[in-house]
């Protein structure tokens, strides 16, 4: 559903994402993972077509660059981790947003697009919050409504960066459930950056190591979250046990006095 080949994006004079490929089958949770700096959102913007690239991401085998930015809306959805929120917007009406794609040029949203709308905001546990404006909203709550308007979207492909960021423990969960739920409901492709590599390893299918803007690993959680390659390229000393589903947990373990 998704893929990219030898992906590379200049920044400053560097290269901060190098010949990065990836190949995303529909249904499938890919998690990108890395320390900071190590270009996850730099390669998600590349896929969305945010920053000039070079290489080649093609959406539904089909290629990314040719697609018009409407139909590329209509079949990717992206939620950035710090986006530009017009402060004086009420929730429900950035949520609609999402339905963008499907309104007609000079046209209005119908009763079908504000009921999407209200249907995600309440999955979102966010339905009480929709007349309230984006300005007054916390940091977690303002990162659920980001992700509202993509999932407005009801795009086949879901591109999160850093989805739980600022959320609390018990919203954190709420999040990666409903996201999972969809994808197994929906057949939806997702791809999310994710900081914590947990969770990452519990929710994601495969899993994808970047460091200095490489593709370092790849595969099942179990084969990339390793205490060797965690240790290596994060600079930390973890042990890292299976949990009770068999997937992967990491510990930091403390260092000497």
């Amino acid at each position: 559903m998704i893929g990219a080949s030898a992906v590379s994006v200049r920044l400053g004079g560097r290269d901060v994402v190098a010949d990065v490929g990836l190949d995303v089958h529909r249904g499938e949770w890919l998690a990108i993972i890395g320390p900071n700096g190590a270009g996850k959102s730099t390669l998600l913007k590349a896929v969305m077509g945010l920053v000039a690239h070079r290489g080649e991401v093609t959406i539904d085998s089909r290629p990314a660059a040719a697609l018009k930015p409407r139909a590329r809306a209509r079949l990717v959805a992206y939620a950035p981790q710090s986006p530009a929120l017009p402060p004086d917007m009420s929730v429900f009406d950035y949520a609609l947003l999402g339905r963008t794609p499907y309104i007609p040029y000079l046209g209005r949203e119908s009763g079908h697009d504000r009921r999407v709308a209200a249907s995600v905001l309440d999955r979102l546990d966010l339905t009480e919050l929709g007349t309230r404006r984006v300005g007054e909203l916390s940091g977690g709550e303002r990162q659920r409504v980001v992700l509202a308007r993509a999932l407005a979207q009801e795009a086949p492909v879901l591109l999160l960066d850093e989805p739980t960021t600022a959320l609390d423990l018990g919203h954190q969960q709420q999040v990666l459930e409903l996201v999972d739920r969809l994808r197994r409901a929906d057949g939806l492709t997702v791809v999310t950056t994710l900081h914590d590599l947990t969770v990452a390893g519990l929710y994601a299918d495969s899993l994808l190591l970047m460091a200095e803007g490489r593709a370092v690993a790849a595969g099942r959680p179990a084969q990339v979250l390793t205490e060797a390659l965690v240790g290596r390229h994060f600079d930390a000393q973890v042990k890292i046990e299976r949990g009770p589903d068999g997937r992967p947990v990491v510990h930091l373990v403390r260092g000497g006095p």
